[in-house]
């Protein structure tokens, strides 16, 4: 059967996700028209997003072009490939080389990088040296080399291996690092480069289960009364397709292999009338840069969005381990390296939390009592980098708040130390195992919509009054100070706790019931600052998280703060930190808002062997959005029996 004979399923709005079918019909035209060989792997096929006014303007019925986003690595020289592929017409709308770039890790090169250096007699000849007869119990991890600065190593595709062996297998082997022995691999043709060689470290002498199969020393608590989370009704929101409606909420959802989910055209309905607030957000990029010296760490820096693809190692989620309650699921699906698809079933949860209170308050005078409980709709996915494990969970509550939390758990880097060996690098979590001192900077492109797309972002500054006989008499006054960021170099803006520093979203040309423009604040959570040189590889490639804030004109092709090929990326361009430097106008105009949030983990004995989650997020609030409390209309609830709310 021909591709014109072939039957696509239909979708119904232009930001559905390709299907499956519309996948591998892309492919099928790419590898036709393009002549493509089995030396082409396909490193992503998705959705090329509409243009914004396509989007905006859409109506329920109106034709919907599909079109499809490839980037293709050709295994036998490495070079890069771009392409945007017609699935409506059946064309090839463009095909571009791109010079000097490496896509992110291929799915199958994970498995492919482990087999290649098992099978390689120096790394044999080096495991012998450390007392390994048997390699099939090491395991091995690709990691990014980041810019090796070795010449001979430009216009190659590499990866660095960390290995790790078990005592028996389904150990835990990252508590047996065989720190020093680094493996080299060229990905397109799968053989090994070199092998570094820092030394051999004794293997540690203590295990690190966290199953209790594996450990008398974990007695599983016997106490744990049952907790159920019941809707006899069934959930409050509707999902069709990837469209989420709840309470007043309408949200569409995405999903890439880079970048896992993307919320998109998130409306709240408020008096009757739709009203935008979001039109894309989602993680950008995390860096993860190591304090080590040590020459078997200090290269380690992770680009996870965009060296490894976050979404495309997402997990596939169960109920009543990784999600509670009356549950909907979004299978994420993706592209194989050989242009089949690869799809991760219930990779996107969604599902309703009760919240504690929404809002209170008693007339001690009368003894009435008015008291709401708050609720949120959580849409969340989690995915598996190596030993990390990370959660990304968007909150959507009933007051219009719009929360982001990121959960980080899973195994730490670690490494081997000899008995008795002391750094200030690392915090010894277990004996003669290390972990370095490192940082996750996670950044957000935030694509804000407020009641339109020409907005302006404020920044607040609480000062403290001057003495003033006449208007501070007695010295309490304090008040905001606020300036409206003008061009993209002055948003390039950190946070200051003397002043209690924040930001919103406004748009200019709406106003509230007080006649000021209606906005959202930025409020961030737990943050940190980078401890890098300025000339470090690192900074040169990742600048941008410097600063906790910047504000960019809108640009379609500026998507990821790290550039689109971070990987073995030297830096100079590219980056959000660069594109700044044209200085665009920002006010009043179509913005997109980027945030760093960093968590800075100065490791614990506590986080190991595997980490307690940590949280870590920020919340875009409701300011002047509305003309009062918008969860004044919610049902009083129900007492339990035998008790009353009121």
């Amino acid at each position: 059967m021909g591709m014109k004979d072939s039957v696509l399923t239909r979708v119904d709005h232009p930001l559905e996700p390709l299907t499956g079918q519309e996948i591998l019909k892309a492919v099928a035209i790419l590898k036709d028209k393009k002549n493509l060989t089995q030396a082409s792997r396909f490193e992503q096929v998705g959705l090329h997003e509409p243009l914004k006014d396509v989007v905006l303007n859409f109506k329920e019925g109106d034709p919907i072009i599909r079109e499809a986003f490839a980037i293709v690595v050709n295994t036998s020289d490495s070079k890069t490939y771009e392409a945007v592929v017609s699935i409506t017409d059946e064309e090839v709308v463009s095909y571009e080389h791109i010079p000097g770039v490496q896509p992110s890790f291929l799915f199958e090169e994970y498995s492919e990088l482990e087999l290649t250096v098992k099978s390689s007699p120096e790394f044999h000849a080096a495991l012998k040296k450390r007392g390994i007869d048997d390699p099939d119990l090491v395991m091995v991890d690709p990691w990014s080399v980041g810019d090796t600065g070795i010449p001979e190593d430009d216009g190659k595709r590499l990866a660095k291996a960390l290995c790790f062996v078990r005592k028996f297998p389904g150990d835990n082997a990252y508590a047996y690092p065989l720190t020093g022995l680094i493996p080299i691999v060229d990905l397109a043709k799968m053989e090994v480069v070199r092998i570094e060689d820092h030394g051999v470290k004794p293997i540690a002498p203590t295990a690190g289960a966290y199953i209790p199969e594996q450990s008398s020393e974990i007695q599983v608590r016997t106490d744990l009364k049952p907790l159920y989370i019941t809707q006899p009704e069934g959930p409050s929101f509707e999902v069709n397709g990837h469209n989420i409606k709840w309470q007043k909420w309408d949200i569409r959802v995405g999903y890439t292999a880079r970048e896992g989910l993307v919320l998109n055209t998130v409306d709240y309905y408020d008096k009757g009338k739709k009203r935008p607030v979001l039109y894309r957000a989602a993680l950008s990029e995390m860096v993860v840069p190591y304090g080590d010296t040590n020459p078997a760490h200090n290269w380690q820096c992770a680009f996870d969005g965009g060296e490894y693809g976050i979404g495309q190692l997402a997990n596939s989620l169960t109920l009543g381990c990784d999600c509670l309650g009356e549950i909907r699921y979004l299978d994420a699906i993706m592209a194989t390296s050989q242009g089949g698809v690869h799809t991760v079933p219930n990779a996107i949860c969604i599902h309703e939390e009760d919240y504690g209170i929404a809002w209170k308050h008693t007339d001690w005078r009368t003894e009435e009592v008015e008291v709401r409980r708050s609720r949120r709709l959580v849409i969340s996915f989690f995915t598996t980098v190596a030993n990390y494990d990370y959660g990304f969970f968007w909150y959507f509550y009933t007051d219009g708040k719009i929360e982001h939390e990121a959960k980080l758990t899973g195994v730490l880097n670690a490494g081997a130390i000899e008995e008795g060996q002391n750094t200030r690098y690392t915090t010894e979590v277990a004996p003669q195992i290390a972990a370095p001192i490192h940082q996750h900077i996670f950044n957000y492109r935030i694509d804000m919509n407020i009641d339109g797309q020409k907005n302006s972002v404020e920044e607040w500054n609480t000062v403290a009054s001057k003495p003033d006989p006449v208007n501070n008499p007695k010295l309490n006054g304090f008040y905001r100070e606020t300036t409206i960021l003008q061009t993209e170099l002055e948003s390039q803006r950190r946070l200051n706790l003397e002043t209690a520093r924040g930001w919103r979203i406004i748009n200019p040309n709406s106003k509230n019931y007080v006649g000021q423009p209606v906005g959202y604040t930025l409020v961030p959570g737990h943050n940190s600052v980078p401890f890098l040189s300025e000339e470090s590889s690192v900074m040169k490639r990742a600048g941008f998280i410097k600063n906790h804030l910047h504000v960019t004109k809108y640009d379609r092709d500026q998507m990821y703060a790290s550039g689109k090929y971070p990987n073995q990326h030297k830096g100079g361009s590219g980056t959000l930190d660069h594109w700044v430097k044209a200085n665009r106008n920002i006010e009043n105009e179509d913005i997109v808002v980027w945030y760093n949030m960093g968590m800075h983990h100065i490791v614990r004995p506590e986080d190991w062997p595997v980490m307690p989650t940590e949280y870590i997020g920020f919340t875009l609030k409701p300011h002047g959005f509305f003309d009062g409390n918008p969860a004044l209309d919610l049902p009083r609830p129900t007492a339990e029996k035998g008790a009353s709310c009121h």
